[in-house]
């Protein structure tokens, strides 16, 4: 093994150090008394708890729940976003009508609206999607818009010269080369949306991540809280290799994701 391949190969082991000495501190207080389980369950005492959440049912159930939130949120705001992102970025004339309304949306922080969509949609699911799909518009669009405009005027001009008419150009050239800032955008408005989640399903959810941990809260079982943070967590982490998984397939041309 050559020498920078041991090297990365011990830096890779040595990542895990810190996270590990971590784990075996917070048991230690715990199990001295140091860290009260009122105030942070034991490692260990986490770790039973989620697999008796999973063996019930318990997590998997409202995981789903707290999914389709996600999803049908992320469906609207994404496509809003996207037909947004073209009109503004495609003409001129829609620059003047769509930007101005997305850069005021855009200084509005989406949970300030949480009272507003309250009293609009009362207190069911439409709130809790409607404040995903609000929150998850702006990365999509500002990211595709950024990548129409930042198309090469050259790359352009060939097409046109090649005889390729206006939507021609659109389809191979323009929107190819704003498809990796699309997925930037995505990205962003995947980890948007968890974030979002972990408020709006405080919004009198009777399933769901948050209806878990409001009930844990009421009890102080800090176990089943970590254990719903440690979800979210993850949702994050497959929402990034998702776009990650995105990018290999549809950006396969760029040199950067070659090998």
């Amino acid at each position: 093994m050559t020498q920078p391949n041991l090297i990365l190969n011990y830096l890779s082991k040595a990542r895990w150090l810190s996270p590990v000495a971590l784990l075996l501190l917070w048991e230690a207080g715990s199990r001295s008394g140091l860290i009260p389980e009122r105030t942070l369950a034991a490692p260990s005492a986490v770790l039973s708890t989620l697999v008796d959440m999973v063996l019930s049912g318990e997590l998997p159930s409202n995981l789903v729940v707290s999914g389709g939130r996600i999803l049908i949120g992320l469906a609207i705001g994404v496509s809003l976003g996207i037909i947004l992102g073209l009109v503004s970025g495609l003409s001129k004339q829609g620059e003047v009508a769509v930007d101005p309304l997305m850069q005021i949306k855009r200084t509005i922080p989406a949970l300030a609206l949480t009272p507003l969509f309250i009293v609009w949609f009362g207190i069911g699911e439409t709130p809790k999607v409607a404040l995903i799909a609000f929150a998850t518009v702006f990365p999509v669009y500002l990211n595709l818009y950024s990548g129409i405009r930042g198309v090469d005027v050259r790359l352009v001009d060939a097409a046109r010269s090649f005889g390729l008419s206006r939507a021609e150009q659109i389809w191979h050239v323009i929107l190819p080369g704003a498809l990796p800032s699309l997925l930037v955008g995505l990205r962003f408005s995947l980890s948007i949306s968890i974030l979002v989640l972990v408020v709006a399903e405080q919004i009198n959810a009777s399933a769901g991540l948050g209806y878990l941990i409001n009930n844990a809260r009421d009890f102080m079982r800090t176990d089943i809280i970590v254990v719903c943070l440690m979800v979210y967590a993850v949702l994050g982490l497959l929402a990034d290799a998702f776009v990650r998984f995105l990018e290999a397939g549809a950006l396969a041309w760029r040199p950067s994701l070659v090998g």
